[in-house]
Protein backbone atom coordinates (compact mmCIF):
# COMPACT_ATOMS: atom_id res chain seq x y z
CA UNK A 1 0.00 0.00 0.00
CA UNK A 2 1.29 3.53 -0.82
CA UNK A 3 1.35 5.39 2.59
CA UNK A 4 2.34 8.71 1.28
CA UNK A 5 3.91 10.33 -2.46
CA UNK A 6 6.99 12.84 -2.71
CA UNK A 7 7.70 14.20 -6.03
CA UNK A 8 7.23 17.53 -8.89
CA UNK A 9 3.98 18.51 -8.86
CA UNK A 10 3.05 18.07 -12.75
CA UNK A 11 -0.74 19.46 -12.70
CA UNK A 12 -3.21 20.36 -10.46
CA UNK A 13 -7.00 21.02 -11.73
CA UNK A 14 -10.62 21.79 -10.20
CA UNK A 15 -12.49 20.06 -12.90
CA UNK A 16 -13.92 17.80 -13.55
CA UNK A 17 -15.03 16.79 -10.01
CA UNK A 18 -13.13 16.31 -7.73
CA UNK A 19 -10.06 17.97 -7.73
CA UNK A 20 -7.18 16.71 -8.63
CA UNK A 21 -3.15 16.37 -8.69
CA UNK A 22 -0.51 14.68 -10.61
CA UNK A 23 2.19 14.26 -9.09
CA UNK A 24 5.84 12.84 -11.48
CA UNK A 25 7.90 10.73 -8.91
CA UNK A 26 10.70 9.55 -10.58
CA UNK A 27 9.09 10.05 -13.83
CA UNK A 28 5.91 8.00 -13.09
CA UNK A 29 2.97 10.42 -12.76
CA UNK A 30 0.25 9.37 -10.39
CA UNK A 31 -2.94 11.27 -10.33
CA UNK A 32 -4.75 11.34 -7.03
CA UNK A 33 -8.21 12.85 -6.33
CA UNK A 34 -7.76 15.35 -3.87
CA UNK A 35 -10.23 17.37 -1.28
CA UNK A 36 -10.58 20.99 -1.76
CA UNK A 37 -8.27 22.03 1.32
CA UNK A 38 -5.87 20.18 -0.06
CA UNK A 39 -6.38 21.53 -3.67
CA UNK A 40 -5.77 25.26 -1.95
CA UNK A 41 -2.72 23.61 0.10
CA UNK A 42 -1.05 22.56 -3.12
CA UNK A 43 2.14 24.62 -4.49
CA UNK A 44 2.55 25.88 -7.90
CA UNK A 45 3.05 23.63 -10.79
CA UNK A 46 6.86 22.44 -11.15
CA UNK A 47 7.40 22.57 -7.33
CA UNK A 48 7.88 19.88 -4.74
CA UNK A 49 5.19 18.28 -3.88
CA UNK A 50 4.18 15.59 -0.64
CA UNK A 51 0.88 13.72 -0.02
CA UNK A 52 -0.36 11.55 2.39
CA UNK A 53 -2.30 8.70 0.31
CA UNK A 54 -5.06 6.44 0.63
CA UNK A 55 -5.34 3.79 -1.51
CA UNK A 56 -8.38 1.89 -2.79
CA UNK A 57 -7.98 -1.34 -5.13
CA UNK A 58 -11.25 -2.70 -6.99
CA UNK A 59 -11.27 -5.12 -9.25
CA UNK A 60 -12.01 -2.57 -11.96
CA UNK A 61 -10.23 0.00 -10.42
CA UNK A 62 -7.23 1.51 -8.68
CA UNK A 63 -7.85 4.81 -6.59
CA UNK A 64 -5.82 6.99 -4.97
CA UNK A 65 -6.96 9.93 -2.71
CA UNK A 66 -4.19 12.90 -1.72
CA UNK A 67 -4.32 14.53 1.24
CA UNK A 68 -2.42 17.59 2.39
CA UNK A 69 -2.43 16.43 6.15
CA UNK A 70 -2.68 13.29 8.03
CA UNK A 71 -5.88 14.52 9.60
CA UNK A 72 -7.58 14.97 6.29
CA UNK A 73 -6.57 11.76 5.43
CA UNK A 74 -7.59 9.62 8.93
CA UNK A 75 -11.21 11.39 8.48
CA UNK A 76 -11.60 10.15 5.24
CA UNK A 77 -10.85 6.80 5.92
CA UNK A 78 -12.69 6.73 8.94
CA UNK A 79 -15.98 8.03 7.33
CA UNK A 80 -15.37 5.20 5.00
CA UNK A 81 -16.25 2.49 7.59
CA UNK A 82 -19.78 4.09 7.73
CA UNK A 83 -22.32 1.68 6.06
CA UNK A 84 -23.27 3.44 2.34
CA UNK A 85 -20.20 6.08 2.87
CA UNK A 86 -17.81 5.65 0.09
CA UNK A 87 -15.28 7.38 -1.20
CA UNK A 88 -16.81 9.67 -3.27
CA UNK A 89 -19.15 11.01 -0.41
CA UNK A 90 -16.35 10.83 2.24
CA UNK A 91 -13.56 13.45 -0.09
CA UNK A 92 -17.11 15.56 -0.32
CA UNK A 93 -17.50 15.44 3.59
CA UNK A 94 -13.62 16.36 3.96
CA UNK A 95 -14.15 18.79 0.98
CA UNK A 96 -17.10 20.54 3.22
CA UNK A 97 -15.39 21.14 6.51
CA UNK A 98 -11.95 21.90 7.86
CA UNK A 99 -10.77 18.84 9.92
CA UNK A 100 -10.99 20.19 12.96
CA UNK A 101 -14.85 21.19 12.38
CA UNK A 102 -15.65 18.29 10.89
CA UNK A 103 -14.07 16.00 14.18
CA UNK A 104 -15.71 18.34 16.17
CA UNK A 105 -19.00 17.44 14.46
CA UNK A 106 -18.93 14.48 14.90
CA UNK A 107 -18.05 13.76 18.45
CA UNK A 108 -20.75 16.08 18.76
CA UNK A 109 -23.20 14.04 17.08
CA UNK A 110 -24.23 17.00 15.12
CA UNK A 111 -26.37 15.72 12.27
CA UNK A 112 -27.80 18.71 11.34
CA UNK A 113 -24.55 20.25 10.50
CA UNK A 114 -22.82 17.25 8.95
CA UNK A 115 -26.22 16.93 6.83
CA UNK A 116 -25.20 20.46 5.25
CA UNK A 117 -22.20 18.86 3.82
CA UNK A 118 -22.42 17.75 -0.14
CA UNK A 119 -23.39 14.35 -0.61
CA UNK A 120 -24.64 13.85 2.74
CA UNK A 121 -28.31 13.81 3.20
CA UNK A 122 -30.34 13.71 6.47
CA UNK A 123 -30.20 9.83 6.95
CA UNK A 124 -26.57 9.13 5.76
CA UNK A 125 -25.75 11.98 8.72
CA UNK A 126 -27.22 10.35 11.25
CA UNK A 127 -25.63 6.66 10.73
CA UNK A 128 -22.31 8.47 10.72
CA UNK A 129 -23.36 9.92 14.21
CA UNK A 130 -24.27 6.43 15.25
CA UNK A 131 -21.62 4.18 14.08
CA UNK A 132 -18.86 6.74 14.54
CA UNK A 133 -19.62 7.42 18.27
CA UNK A 134 -17.33 7.04 20.85
CA UNK A 135 -14.67 7.17 17.76
CA UNK A 136 -13.51 10.46 18.41
CA UNK A 137 -12.79 11.75 21.35
CA UNK A 138 -14.33 14.89 22.38
CA UNK A 139 -12.06 16.55 24.25
CA UNK A 140 -9.54 16.03 21.30
CA UNK A 141 -11.74 17.23 18.50
CA UNK A 142 -12.75 20.51 21.10
CA UNK A 143 -9.10 20.91 21.27
CA UNK A 144 -8.35 20.39 18.23
CA UNK A 145 -11.00 23.18 16.74
CA UNK A 146 -10.12 25.98 18.98
CA UNK A 147 -6.42 25.27 18.03
CA UNK A 148 -7.98 25.63 14.05
CA UNK A 149 -9.36 28.87 15.26
CA UNK A 150 -6.53 30.60 16.04
CA UNK A 151 -4.41 29.27 13.20
CA UNK A 152 -1.97 26.59 15.31
CA UNK A 153 -3.45 22.76 14.87
CA UNK A 154 -0.16 21.93 16.18
CA UNK A 155 -1.83 22.88 19.39
CA UNK A 156 -4.22 20.18 19.71
CA UNK A 157 -2.44 17.21 20.69
CA UNK A 158 -1.30 19.22 24.21
CA UNK A 159 -4.18 20.67 24.61
CA UNK A 160 -5.83 17.58 24.18
CA UNK A 161 -4.01 16.14 26.80
CA UNK A 162 -4.37 18.80 29.23
CA UNK A 163 -7.85 18.50 28.94
CA UNK A 164 -8.16 15.24 30.08
CA UNK A 165 -6.12 15.28 33.00
CA UNK A 166 -8.21 18.59 33.89
CA UNK A 167 -11.07 16.23 33.81
CA UNK A 168 -9.14 13.67 35.99
CA UNK A 169 -8.29 16.50 38.52
CA UNK A 170 -12.00 17.72 38.56
CA UNK A 171 -13.39 14.59 39.28
CA UNK A 172 -11.27 13.98 42.24
CA UNK A 173 -11.98 17.29 43.84
CA UNK A 174 -15.49 15.79 43.90
CA UNK A 175 -16.91 16.39 40.70
CA UNK A 176 -18.87 14.03 38.60
CA UNK A 177 -17.11 12.83 35.31
CA UNK A 178 -19.82 13.67 33.27
CA UNK A 179 -20.15 17.00 34.55
CA UNK A 180 -16.25 17.71 34.43
CA UNK A 181 -15.97 16.71 30.85
CA UNK A 182 -18.55 19.14 30.39
CA UNK A 183 -16.79 22.31 31.79
CA UNK A 184 -13.95 21.09 30.34
CA UNK A 185 -15.03 20.88 26.32
CA UNK A 186 -16.71 24.39 27.07
CA UNK A 187 -13.48 25.95 28.12
CA UNK A 188 -10.90 24.11 25.57
CA UNK A 189 -13.16 24.92 22.56
CA UNK A 190 -13.37 28.30 23.09
CA UNK A 191 -10.12 29.90 21.13
CA UNK A 192 -7.37 30.99 23.28
CA UNK A 193 -8.04 28.14 25.75
CA UNK A 194 -5.40 27.99 28.47
CA UNK A 195 -2.88 25.08 27.47
CA UNK A 196 -2.08 24.05 31.25
CA UNK A 197 -3.87 21.53 33.22
CA UNK A 198 -3.95 23.91 36.40
CA UNK A 199 -5.71 26.91 34.47
CA UNK A 200 -8.01 24.90 32.78
CA UNK A 201 -9.26 23.46 36.16
CA UNK A 202 -9.73 26.99 37.53
CA UNK A 203 -11.92 28.39 35.14
CA UNK A 204 -13.80 24.94 35.28
CA UNK A 205 -13.91 25.54 39.11
CA UNK A 206 -15.12 29.75 38.90
CA UNK A 207 -17.43 28.50 36.11
CA UNK A 208 -20.33 27.90 38.23
CA UNK A 209 -20.74 24.39 37.41
CA UNK A 210 -20.92 22.55 40.87
CA UNK A 211 -24.09 21.47 40.00
CA UNK A 212 -22.45 18.28 38.84
CA UNK A 213 -20.31 17.34 42.22
CA UNK A 214 -20.83 14.22 44.05
CA UNK A 215 -23.02 13.86 46.99
CA UNK A 216 -20.63 13.19 50.19
CA UNK A 217 -20.58 9.72 51.54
Amino acid sequence: MIAFLRGTLDEKRLVPAPPAAVLDVGGVGYELSVPLSTFDALPRVGAECRLEVSEIVREDAHLLFGFATAAEKSLFELLQSVSGVGPKTALSAVSGLPPAELRAAVAAGDAKALARLPGIGKRTAERICVELRGKIDPLEAAAASAAGKVGAPAAAAPLAASARDAVLALVQLGQTEEAASRAVREIVSKPGAPAETSAIVRLALSGGFSAGRKEPR
